[in-house]
């Protein structure tokens, strides 16, 4: 037969091995690591900087017949630098280096950008996102920014709409100064899967027409929200933490003097 101490000892053990348990859960949570889904987001896996679709390709993305290209490092706002070539001349951004209002800067990620007018030749920049799960929410995080080419003068205006499968977002619209660019901004959007695969597409739009008015993307990224239905309710956990402390404190009283 057990005395009080003896139901008091199992029931301290095992409420100490609810909360070990619990720890032991939310640090293998906190250790785990998104997976990115989206391939080669910095655009650094390419064939070299030019117009996309023409004569340069980035791995894991597609576009074609558009005015979009691909920059190298360090070579977006250099007059006369190879940054893209449209036909027989050199594409480049206002910036610093070629008389521009301010200097393009470098994004967080880094390396080589992406460009696409949204006045001119619009098309999509587009990747097949798969390893997805139909009514689970993804994150989708990216760098962006806004510049205009250079040669043209006015005030511009530039932003990215961009779809995963059926359901599309869109940036707030960055008025851009006369021969200048912004300073780049993180933007998060929150998509819903219907599938196990979706078409994840990114289009410039801007204003106006004939005063080239460039978007700029890096660092795109896209990871899987957790389930908050797999997640114990906050309710349910004080409810358990009430019940087990209750029997530990009847436990306690009922200990013989």
């Amino acid at each position: 037969m057990f005395t009080h101490t003896d139901v008091f000892a199992k029931l301290k053990h095992a409420s100490l091995r609810v909360a070990a348990a619990a720890m032991i859960l939310c640090g293998a949570s906190a250790q785990a690591t998104p997976i990115n889904l989206v391939a080669n987001g910095g655009f650094e896996l390419n064939t070299g900087n030019g117009q996309v679709g023409a004569n340069t390709s980035i791995d894991g993305w597609s576009s074609s017949n558009g005015y979009n290209f691909l920059f190298a490092p360090g070579t977006a706002d250099t007059t006369g630098a190879p940054a893209a070539w449209f036909g027989n001349a050199p594409l480049w951004l206002w910036g610093a280096n070629n008389g521009g209002a301010n200097a393009l800067a470098s994004s967080a990620d880094g390396g080589y950008i992406f460009g696409a007018d949204g006045a001119y030749g619009v098309r999509p920049l587009e990747q097949w996102i798969t390893g997805l799960t139909a009514g689970r929410e993804y994150q989708l995080s990216f760098e962006w920014a806004a510049a205009q080419q250079a040669g043209f003068f006015g005030e511009t205006t530039e932003a990215w709409i961009v779809s995963l499968g059926n359901e599309t977002q869109a940036t707030g619209i960055v008025t851009n100064a006369d021969r200048s660019s912004t300073s780049w901004m993180n933007e998060t959007m929150t998509f819903t899967a219907t599938g196990t695969e979706a078409l994840l597409s990114f289009l410039s739009r801007g204003t106006p027409d004939g005063l080239p008015p460039f978007a700029l993307l890096d660092g795109v990224s896209m990871i899987e929200l957790p389930d908050m239905r797999a997640v114990p309710e906050p309710a349910s956990w004080l409810l358990f933490g009430a019940a087990v402390a209750a029997a530990l404190l009847g436990a306690r009283r009922r200990r013989p003097g």
